[in-house]
């Protein structure tokens, strides 16, 4: 039954530099793949440098689960393997080829294939690690079977990418992706839409899945906060759930046979030049991307959206989940008596500054924390911005103090680091809360093996 939800709570940060809805082909030299985006994964090398790979060739395998591998997304040379402290592998560099070249994985017809089929598929091509789990955000573990499977068809983070433009027009590949998750759990596939940002239908006409209306700020976007108010985990509970783009790269799986990791980023932030979308592969090169955008050199690369993007070099690579990347101005700078002035050009959450009262203001923030660490101050403001219905400050207490038992009780297995974001954001303490959060679930991951 389609449900209606109203979030009250939460945040939009109205930031300078979104996307203009206009599409730019570019391709890298070099294509990238990063066990460091993978929570929880030790990678096996299965190739060395100089070996020759297609698109869909091996790179390496999970050390916790053999059946989990990872894929090139590119035809190439493997010019380099990166090892960072105690040779822990950081990345796979892959020169690319003129011409993309493929394994073929074969075309089947999805309603001829049974579960099993479609996992092994899902395996053996390396779309599988697309698909992650809640609770603890990590790669799902295909023995299991989830109680429901999540698909965000709309992201409310500041500049974050419209799914409506990435999808559009590629309707057959997008529903093809959703019938194969569908065999994928004995319950429901959700699709959740804002009732503002499907313009082109693809979404809303879609089958096979139970659709859900969800309106209110960020985090309305993130699956975390729409399985909370949906179907709620408890202990012993497993929700499986994956992005709008890479349901289209599960749909052209079975559509042409082939792992085709062909991606359209938003390029966004005060600091771009001309902000608008990307065709490129995934696990890119960005420094075609920078060249063509940067206004100045003074600035932090972000992959991802900037509450919970990574921050990469100029010339680094897009993060395996990552559909955004952003460009803010560097805050390596300092303000005698800052926190004195008006503050017309700076965010204030709090009415701190008199640009509190202009919530419709857009602003070109940078990324100073204007101020050090300091003790933990309770304020009451993070209950504001979690539309969840739990004590977000306590829960935040119990992951430093690592309490299996409180962490449970007050609701960790719902929650990913990416719903603490706004918290981080409004904080007078400068705490690095979705650090706390992750390394909480960690713990209680590895408690729980």
């Amino acid at each position: 039954m389609t449900q209606i939800i109203k979030l009250k709570k939460g945040l939009d940060i109205r930031l300078a530099g979104a996307a203009e809805k206009v599409v730019t082909p570019i391709l890298s030299k070099i294509y990238a793949v990063k066990p460091t985006d993978f929570m929880g994964v030790t990678p096996k090398l299965l190739v060395n440098e100089g070996d020759e790979v297609k698109a869909g060739t091996a790179l390496f395998y999970s050390k916790e689960n053999e059946r989990i591998v990872f894929t090139s997304p590119v035809s190439g040379v493997v010019t380099e393997i990166q090892r960072g402290e105690k040779r822990v592998i950081e990345a796979i560099k892959i020169q690319a080829s003129a011409e993309v070249d493929y394994v073929d994985f074969g075309k089947t017809a999805l309603s001829s294939l049974s579960r099993k089929e479609i996992i092994d598929k899902m395996l053996k091509s390396g779309i599988w690690p697309l698909l992650r789990q809640r609770p603890y955000s990590i790669i799902a573990n295909p023995s299991d079977t989830p109680k429901a499977i999540f698909v965000s068809g709309f992201d409310s983070a500041p500049l974050a990418p419209d799914y409506d433009l990435i999808v559009h027009g590629k309707a057959d590949a997008f529903q093809l992706g959703l019938d194969a998750l569908a065999k994928l759990s004995d319950g429901l596939v959700h699709l959740n839409l804002h009732p503002e940002k499907d313009l082109s239908g693809v979404f809303r006409n879609s089958k096979n899945v139970q659709i859900n209306w969800i309106e209110g700020k960020h985090p309305a976007g993130n699956v975390g906060i729409q399985i909370h108010h949906i179907d709620p985990i408890n202990k012993g509970d497993i929700v499986w759930y994956m992005n709008p783009q890479d349901v289209l790269t599960l749909g052209r799986l079975f559509l042409e046979g082939r792992y085709n990791a062909e991606k359209i980023i938003a390029v966004t932030g005060s600091e771009s030049s001309k902000p608008h979308y990307y065709k490129t592969i995934a696990g890119c090169n960005i420094a075609p991307i920078v060249q063509d955008q940067l206004k100045t050199e003074n600035v932090r690369c972000i992959s991802g959206n900037p509450l919970t993007g990574k921050t990469i070099a100029s010339d680094g690579f897009l993060g395996a989940y990552h559909h955004q990347l952003t460009f803010l101005p560097e805050g390596n700078h300092y303000e005698f008596l800052g926190w004195a002035m008006p503050g017309l050009k700076k965010y204030s959450f709090s009415k701190t500054f008199f640009s509190g009262f202009l919530p419709k203001k857009e602003y070109a923030l940078d990324t100073n924390l204007h101020g050090g660490k300091r003790a933990f101050v309770l304020t009451g403001e993070f209950e504001k911005v979690v539309p969840m219905d739990i004590l977000p400050l306590a829960l935040i207490k119990a992951c430093i103090i690592k309490d299996i038992d409180l962490m449970e009780n007050l609701g960790i297995y719902e929650v990913d680091e990416e719903d603490f974001a706004l918290c981080e954001f409004i904080d007078v303490s400068k705490t690095e809360i979705q650090a706390i959060i992750r390394e909480g679930l960690d713990y209680i991951r590895k408690e729980n093996a």
